[in-house]
């Protein structure tokens, strides 16, 4: 085969498969289309593995120490971390039974709420934020390599530098990027089914390190000496708004897995077999941070400094077994948040742009290309200071996106929503010229009281007074106030042709189309 037929477009189609439930492969493909019974193979038990492996990671970890730094206790941390998890689980198991009861993918779900084309501003801003933290996820990951490689042959730490210094990356850390961006490729290329798999396994092997580390820190300085050496130096007002900002970014930190977890859940076996995550996310992630908050702790008694990254503190350990299996956990963790919040999601937006070339293993490859070379995570971190602090900020539009879809789904239509409808451009899920009007205008009010804060987020010196406390809460004033606003208008102003008697739902393939005007002849009555 010639080397350029690649290049041509035609080579890349993706066969079409019968009875799709969209009107041609511009709309969706067999990934895209609500997952068959026989695929459905989701767990109790995944969901459960799915979460002890997203919660043993760490960004998890230094949430928990960060706010030590801004001046609270631990013992007023854990309550904030508590707290900020039971409200992301109720998020969690709201947008997640929607996926378990209509088996569609995200990139469908919230074409009923905001409507068939503006749901691609949800759709592309998910894609840019899962790229941009696949990329700061592999970096983290490389410097998990680097402590492993440093553990079995010291030397590396001593690798000369041949690099410009104007690259704001040194050989060592390029080499170890490379490495593990490297070992996670192979990944990209599982199934959703496949990859429970890895969270079972990271699920198994993660945690009993960190329960090693945590033995560790309780050995080498007691717990109640560590953590009485930490006292809260806030009162008053300003302890009350830094309580309330931990708890808001507690929340914050998995709204973006709130966001598409019909991704995952539309695999469950059962609609109730994601349910679990109501009482699993709370006290694994209070674990975690309760954890982190120790090890921390003991990091100030043993270094005499505030060792906020774990592998910082992997860093200054002489035993070279301990440092090389703990790293090895960190990696294997990084990796499976990486896939689960980043990878898996990035591909199932994309094919919403390009089903008829994308799928999720290529979404994924693309994301790992795009995430891990284009955005090159090595200069944002050096250099883009302001930047990263915006995409970190960007999460304020994640809370009106999650609180869209429940309010939609559960308080204006009742559950009672068409499934194939949702695969059809001129569908009951148009709305005005494709955009729905409610939806647009609940972002609005939602997100724009948080823009002066962000503002000052990234550049402290514009100051925006008290507008920067409506960013401390984003995460729940934007969902409590988008998800007012969209059932206030949808009552006031309903779009009739959306509402339903009864539900239609798959539970098969519909048979096979007619082109255009075709639809889904096997719908079943929920």
């Amino acid at each position: 085969m010639a080397i350029s037929s690649y290049f041509q477009l035609s080579r890349w189609e993706l066969e079409t498969e019968p009875g799709s439930f969209a009107q041609s492969s511009r709309w969706s493909n067999k990934d895209m289309d609500p997952v068959p019974p026989r695929l459905r193979t989701w767990t109790t038990w995944n969901y459960i593995a799915y979460w002890i492996s997203g919660a043993a990671n760490v960004a998890a970890w230094e949430l928990a120490s960060s706010m030590l730094a801004i001046g609270l206790s631990w013992r007023q941390a854990l309550p904030a971390i508590a707290i900020g998890h039971t409200m992301i689980a109720l998020v969690m198991v709201a947008n997640g039974t929607i996926g378990a009861r209509l088996h569609i993918p995200f990139p469908v779900l919230v074409r009923s709420s905001f409507g068939f084309w503006f749901s691609y501003f949800a759709v592309v801003s998910r894609i840019v934020l899962s790229l941009f933290w696949f990329g700061i996820q592999s970096w983290t990951g490389s410097e998990c390599v680097y402590q492993m490689l440093k553990a079995i042959w010291p030397s590396t730490a001593r690798i000369p530098n041949e690099l410009d210094p104007s690259a704001h990356v040194t050989t060592v850390d390029m080499m170890c990027y490379f490495l593990f961006w490297l070992f996670q490729l192979p990944f990209m290329f599982l199934s959703p089914q496949q990859m429970r798999w890895l969270f079972l396994v990271k699920a198994i092997i993660v945690p009993p390190t960190w329960v090693a580390i945590f033995i560790w820190a309780v050995v080498k300085a007691p717990v109640a000496e560590s953590l009485n050496q930490e006292h809260s130096s806030l009162s008053g007002s300003q302890f009350n708004w830094a309580w309330i900002s931990s708890m808001n970014s507690a929340l914050g930190v998995w709204l973006t897995v709130a966001v598409n977890i019909p991704d995952f859940t539309r695999y469950a076996k059962r609609e109730s077999s994601q349910y679990i995550q109501l009482a699993i996310i709370p006290p694994i992630f209070t674990l975690i941070g309760f954890v982190g908050l120790v090890v921390t702790s003991t990091g100030v008694a043993l270094y005499g400094e505030t060792l906020w990254d774990p592998l910082t503190l992997i860093d200054k350990w002489d035993n070279r077994a301990a440092a090389f299996f703990a790293s090895a956990s960190f990696a294997l963790a990084t990796l499976g948040t990486n896939v689960s919040t980043n990878s898996l999601s990035a591909a199932n937006d994309m094919m919403a742009l390009l089903p008829r070339y994308v799928n999720i293993r290529r979404g994924q490859v693309l994301c790992a290309i795009l995430g891990g070379w284009a955005l090159a995570p090595w200069e944002v971190l050096a250099s883009g200071a302001k930047f990263l602090s915006f995409m970190q900020g960007y999460t304020v539009f994640l809370g009106p996106f999650a609180a869209i879809l429940v309010s939609d789904y559960y308080f204006v239509h009742g559950g009672k929503v068409n499934v194939p409808d949702m695969y059809r451009l001129h569908g009951r899920y148009y709305y005005w010229k494709g955009v729905n009007w409610r939806a647009v205008v609940a972002l609005i009010l939602s997100v724009s009281p948080g823009i002066p804060g962000l503002i000052t987020s990234i550049e402290p010196k514009i100051d925006t007074g008290n507008w920067l406390r409506v960013f401390q809460l984003d995460a729940l004033y934007g969902f409590l106030s988008s998800a007012l606003v969209y059932w206030f208008l949808s009552v006031v102003f309903p779009a009739k042709e959306t509402f339903m008697d009864a539900p239609l739902v798959s539970d098969e393939y519909g048979s096979e189309g007619d082109g255009e005007e075709s639809s889904v002849d096997a719908v079943s009555k929920a």
